[in-house]
């Protein structure tokens, strides 16, 4: 747990790496599979990488955990979502009673969900006033997230719920990688051509407002990011310690942990994107970590809707890199020579 911004900085430096052998012997072992050599793709890839991360030539995911944090913002009263505030709550409630997308998603991918909400009666600050959280606010909401991630997980998704969090993203996006606001805002939930400008216009008098914050990558995250973003930030971080593979959902989420590349060109390694969501800076930022997403469904719901249905491909890929025999085992040979 974090007792100061120095204290993740440090973390974040410091981070641990992927176990090289384990995914050496993994990669061996797809050689050996029944198929012509990377004939299944990516899904040889995230074998591979999950073997890496939890240390083993066959991973598995017996223990795969979506967290869904929510949290209110005090933007959403400048009209820059299609949806009141109060939706925050209900969608809360809707999850707690099994009611939601997330919650048949999870079912299906074999996840276990938990929603954890964060000080709804409490929404972060209006970021043109100044940072959306104070010092104090952000260390307890990255602590939240970190402190939510579990130690024996073999996967975690992250995801959140919060009216007006689209524009928050888009403000850490611009503080952390500048541009013009245009670049970073979209129609989140749905809004018509003047809720877009209204959400261009506080982005910029956001960026004015707290431009002293934007030296830090950190800055960026509590000037604009609200408390579920800071917590994803920390759930993205503590599985990085703890050796978790990490599913990122859609643009909220991808912005949440973005500090930890900008902070680390290696400080997502452990993290796939789970869907190229249909805000369209989603794609620029993930382009940026040099990775791409691993579907395009034309998503835009969070509550990690889009992770939920990357973790079947997860285990399709777990289960041909276990499942298969080797050319040896089969009795097939393995060229034509």
């Amino acid at each position: 747990m974090f007792e100061n911004l120095d204290a993740i900085a440090e973390a974040v430096r410091n981070l641990p790496e992927t176990d090289q052998s384990a995914a050496a012997q993994a990669a061996e072992r797809q050689m050996q599979l029944t198929k012509p050599a990377g004939s299944l793709g990516r899904l040889e890839d995230l074998a591979v990488w999950l073997a890496g991360w939890q240390r083993s030539e066959k991973p598995r995911l017996e223990s795969v955990v979506t967290l869904v944090f929510a949290g209110n913002h005090g933007i959403a009263m400048r009209g820059v979502s299609a949806f009141p505030p109060d939706v925050t709550n209900q969608m809360v409630a809707n999850f707690e009673h099994g009611g939601a997308a997330i919650n048949q998603l999870c079912r299906l991918a074999g996840s276990e969900l938990k929603v954890i909400p964060l000080k709804l009666d409490e929404p972060a600050r209006d970021f043109t006033e100044g940072p959306s959280l104070s010092e104090r606010q952000f260390l307890e909401a990255v602590n939240a997230g970190y402190d939510a991630v579990p130690e024996d997980a073999d996967l975690v998704c992250i995801g959140e719920m919060g009216i007006g969090n689209t524009t928050a993203a888009a403000g850490v996006a611009y503080g952390l990688f500048e541009g013009a606001a245009e670049d970073w805002a979209g129609r989140g939930t749905g809004v018509d051509d003047s809720g877009l400008q209204r959400k261009i216009d506080v982005l910029n008098e956001g960026y004015e407002a707290n431009r002293d914050l934007l030296h830090s990558s950190l800055g960026a995250l509590r000037a604009f990011g609200g408390r579920e973003l800071a917590a994803m930030f920390g759930a993205a971080l503590a599985c990085r310690t703890k050796s978790v593979a990490l599913v990122v959902d859609g643009y909220v989420s991808t912005a949440a942990v973005a500090p930890l590349f900008a902070m680390n060109p290696h400080g997502l390694d452990h993290a796939v994107f789970a869907h190229q969501s249909a805000e369209q800076a989603h794609q620029r930022l993930v382009a940026r970590f040099g990775q791409a997403p691993l579907l395009d469904l034309g998503m835009r719901l969070g509550e990690a809707s889009g992770a939920a249905v990357a973790v079947l491909i997860l285990r399709a890929a777990i289960e041909t890199h276990n499942g298969m025999a080797t050319f040896a085992e089969a009795g097939v040979s393995e060229s034509a020579s």
